[in-house]
């Protein structure tokens, strides 16, 4: 239900912003706004208590009330964005054009028109949604749903988790290294045994690894060497007093069961009676399943840090919780050996006996299982009752990530996984059920899915607030949660895509399916049992064919099945769309696009990339005024129209290096993101200054038609940057050597910057001006020593890539000072020569990846020799890729003498670092 509350919570807000004087509504209308504002607030608070009870306890007279006030949300919403862009949209673009006079007045008329037919239209219109919005609060009197919320289902189901408390020891699959590893952790392997401080170790991992059933196997293991020990579960939303008197019976049954009546006491006398019990006491205590940091804190606050050599070991999925405690086990999931030896022994007995043809499926069953040992288990009790149907079996698989399983063992796992879902915001909870429109396996960009929540609204701060910032916490939100999983990762560590685990898929389509939160067409649609006759909102199209059934309140589109756009429809009769995404799609023979872009004033969202097309982008998308994605990467548009410069609203801009931007640039005045801008003239290195919001930019910077600089154009270019104060990721690529030198008054902001190529390092690359670089990749042609030297000065360089095309030219030996590259973990210095020793003690003391090249030559000469390969003064080292210019220039015997060192040098290293060679 907290799909309902997201929709339903920024709508008081919004409606009464109709009330500002530039909407010019009528007094009568505005006293209905301010009901409705009201009205909806009362359902909101009543909303907010719905969510608080599991879906499986929701009374059905308050599931189908609550489908009600959603779909009544939704359609105000879209009634009043409706209004909002015919009355706010603006004057229409002239497309270049010099309109004469007459035209200009005749245009303005109209404009004035149609904002008068959009107040009328308002006013019918809220008089509407009042009677329905009546209509809904008499129904939830007539059948007293508040009471209704208050007392959910009676039938309660039993935690499926008890289970894991009680699992044989001869069950266990795959746990002795876990356990291993929690011995060491907690101080009681053999050479540790005179440690007394009290040691607390967490295990940390998303729902399902096993968290629960490894410390019930750690307590069980040391329960002879601890006299006073308790495990006590705790839960989502606990009971924290219950939870003190558990702890306390568990130390001590007989006192505090018999002889003592807890339920005398209030929390602090609880706190207090557990601290003095466990004052002069050596104990073990495990806190099975803690959910937040406060919760911990108080549980932490009752248990006495005495000197006796006490253990605690907690278990979490939170690592918020995690980070409060010293040690930390990252539970992770079962390798396949250990998933296959529980699938196979709970079917057949073992690998070996699984019939031949069963095999296959099972392998994609284990795959889609991912190691987590609670779907293996789920999984395999479930096909346990279809062991001779291979039909069936393969059934199974296909419907594991779709949430379309149905099984007593399958309800269980979700509602295992769910306890994750139900701890979350609602923001977020919106944010990952939205997941559930990508495929299984699907490869998700992090830009793509951002700038979709942005546009699907499900993103809104304060005032001023980067929507994009607060977009990407909810993703690493996500992330820290292990609800989705890292995809691709480069070499600094940033997350540039993520999937989400089939078990986790799997859950939420289950989820949105409940919540009719987003339609899947693997088939024709079909209607939704739970909620028959509810509008089709977010359509994920997954098969070939264009669904039959209507849906026009249709907002999302996302197509994941290149061949669909042979049969699909004029979408511009989608008139409530918000996002098209058609990533992907083959548009190649497609010469048009059969959208009418003015028909569809809400779309916040046009997904074009990697579809091939060619054609020209209609030049009526000027019209939609509230675009803020425009991505067109991967197409072959060569030219975007002049109408774009009316998007005042576009914050995301992609786009290919050939692509060509009319004038005007400087009219988008909202953007975040522009790449890739092919750059050919001073007047739009000029226009880029105006884009104060850039913080991604991409540049291709271009010679004229006789393949020559144009001075003007590096110059502006240069004193544009200067404006660019937000400015945090910035790839320049000229044609050809560029002579970027000039002033550059602050880009402090500056993350990372790709420069390929430069006649010489600008003086802009500083140490003053670049506090938080922190990656730094470039090609220049010709580079002074003192250059690299202020380079090392760079405080936040973590990442340094320097390639120079003519080398370097110096009058003695080079040498790196001791409090240079303080940062530095990823170093590749290429076109000069490199030895290690040219870096005094103290530094690079971080250095990890090391690439570089030398002369075989030099060490002949004796310019250099093996001493200066030593590594022992780079204390971080962990691999190295030594560039050398090969055998046959100078004798084998050096080439062997230098490569034997090498690999000595690592070989004393304490790191042993790997080294690579290479001629």
């Amino acid at each position: 239900m907290d799909m309902v509350t997201g929709v339903i919570g920024k709508l008081p807000s919004k409606l009464l912003d109709l009330l500002k004087s530039q909407y010019k509504l009528q007094t009568g209308v505005k006293d209905k706004v301010r009901f409705l504002s009201q009205e909806l607030e009362c359902m909101h608070a009543v909303l907010c208590k719905v969510a608080q009870v599991p879906s499986d306890q929701l009374n059905e007279m308050v599931r189908l009330w609550a489908r009600d006030v959603r779909e009544a949300a939704y359609d105000i919403e879209d009634i009043l964005d409706t209004f909002l862009v015919r009355v706010d949209g603006g004057s229409h673009p002239d497309n270049g054009n010099r309109s004469k006079y007459l035209i200009k007045k005749t245009g303005k008329l109209l404009r004035l028109l149609s904002k008068v037919k959009a107040r009328q239209d308002i006013a019918s219109e809220i008089e509407d949604i009042k009677k329905q919005l009546q209509e809904l609060t008499d129904r939830r009197y007539r059948y007293r749903v508040d009471d209704l919320v208050a007392q959910p289902s009676a039938a309660k189901s039993i935690d499926p988790r008890l289970s894991a408390l009680y699992t044989k020891a001869s069950q266990l699959i795959g746990m002795d290294e876990p356990m291993d590893r929690l011995m060491k952790l907690l101080s009681l392997d053999d050479s540790d045994m005179s440690n007394k401080e009290m040691k607390i170790v967490s295990v940390v991992g998303t729902g399902g690894l096993g968290k629960t059933t490894l410390a019930k196997a750690m307590y069980e293991k040391l329960t002879e060497d601890f006299y006073f020990k308790a495990f006590v579960p705790v839960g989502l939303n606990p009971d924290l007093k219950k939870v003190l008197m558990d702890i306390l019976i568990g130390l001590d049954k007989q006192r505090y069961t018999v002889t003592f009546n807890l339920a005398t006491l209030d929390e602090r006398q609880l706190i207090d009676e557990l601290r003095e019990f466990l004052h002069d006491k050596r104990y073990l205590i495990v806190i099975d399943d803690i959910w937040d940091v406060p919760s911990w804190k108080i549980i932490r606050y009752a248990l006495d840090d005495n000197s006796f050599g006490s253990k605690i070991l907690i278990t979490t999925r939170s690592y918020d919780v995690a980070n409060t405690v010293s040690c930390s086990y990252k539970m992770e999931p079962l390798p396949y050996e250990s998933s296959s030896i529980l699938f196979y022994g709970r079917l057949f007995g073992s690998e070996s006996l699984c019939p031949s043809s069963f095999l296959e499926v099972s392998k994609r069953i284990l795959k889609k299982c991912g190691g987590v040992p609670l779907a293996i288990i789920s999984i395999s009790s479930l096909l346990a009752s279809k062991s001779s149907n291979l039909k069936e079996w393969y059934k199974v698989c296909d419907s594991i990530g779709s949430g379309l399983g149905s099984n007593h063992d399958m309800d269980n796992m979700r509602k295992i996984l769910s306890l994750s879902y139900y701890d979350l915001p609602s923001h977020l909870k919106m944010c990952l059920l939205y997941l559930s429109i990508f495929p299984e396996d699907y490869n998700i960009g992090r830009h793509r899915l951002i700038w979709r929540w942005i546009a699907e609204g499900f993103v809104y701060g304060e005032e001023g607030q980067s929507l994009f910032d607060l977009a990407e916490s909810y993703f690493i939100e996500l992330l820290n949660r292990s609800l989705i999983q890292p995809a691709y990762i480069d070499g600094e560590g940033t997350i540039w895509s993520c999937r989400v685990h089939d078990i986790v898929l799997d859950l939420i389509c289950s989820l949105s399916r409940e919540e009719n939160f987003v339609t899947i067409a693997l088939d024709d649609i079909k209607p939704n049992r739970h909620f028959w006759g509810c509008e089709v909102r977010r359509l994920s199209m997954q098969n070939t064919a264009w669904p039959t059934v209507n849906m026009s309140k249709l907002r999302s589109i996302a197509v994941f099945s290149p061949a669909i756009t042979n049969s699909m429809p004029n979408l511009s009769c989608y008139r409530f769309m918000r996002v098209l995404d058609l990533h992907g799609c083959n548009l190649k023979s497609h010469l048009s696009l059969r959208i009418e872009f003015g028909n569809l004033f809400l779309l916040r969202y046009i997904g074009l990339s990697n579809t091939g097309y060619a054609g020209e982008l209609p030049t009526d998308i000027g019209r939609v005024r509230f675009l803020q994605t425009l991505n067109l990467r991967g197409t072959a548009i060569k030219e975007l129209p002049s109408s774009i410069e009316g998007l005042r609203q576009l914050m995301f801009l992609n786009v290919n290096e050939y692509t060509r931007l009319p004038n005007g640039l400087r009219n988008l005045v909202s953007l975040e993101l522009l790449w890739e801008l092919s750059m050919d003239s001073a007047y739009m290195a000029r226009e880029l200054g105006h884009l104060i919001q850039l913080r991604i930019l991409g540049v291709h910077l271009k010679r004229g038609k006789d393949g020559r600089w144009a001075e003007s154009v590096c110059k502006a270019f240069v004193q544009s940057l200067g404006n660019l104060h937000e400015i945090q990721y910035l790839s320049i690529q000229p044609d050809v050597a560029a002579d970027l030198e000039g002033p550059v008054e602050s880009i402090q902001n500056l993350r990372h910057l790709w420069m390929k190529q430069t006649s010489s390092l600008p003086s802009w690359i500083n140490p003053s001006s670049l506090l938080l670089l922190s990656r730094l990749d470039m090609t220049v042609n010709q580079v002074r020593w003192e250059d690299i030297q202020a380079l090392g000065m760079l405080q936040a360089l973590c990442y340094l890539m320097l390639n120079v095309v003519h080398g370097i030219e110096v009058q003695e030996r080079m040498t790196f000072s001791s409090d240079s590259f303080q940062s530095v973990t990823h170093c590749r210095f290429f076109g000069f020569v490199t030895v290690p020793s040219m870096f005094s003690q103290g530094c690079m003391p971080r250095l990890e990846q090391f690439k570089f090249c030398i002369r075989l030559e030099d060490f002949c000469c004796g310019e250099y020799v093996v001493d200066d390969l030593s590594i022992d003064h780079l204390p971080s080292i962990q691999s190295m890729h030594v560039y050398h210019n090969g055998r046959g220039k100078v004798s084998d015997e050096m080439v062997i003498k230098v490569e034997k060192r090498l690999k000595d040098e690592a070989h004393i290293h304490p790191n042993h670092p790997s080294i690579t060679v290479i001629a």
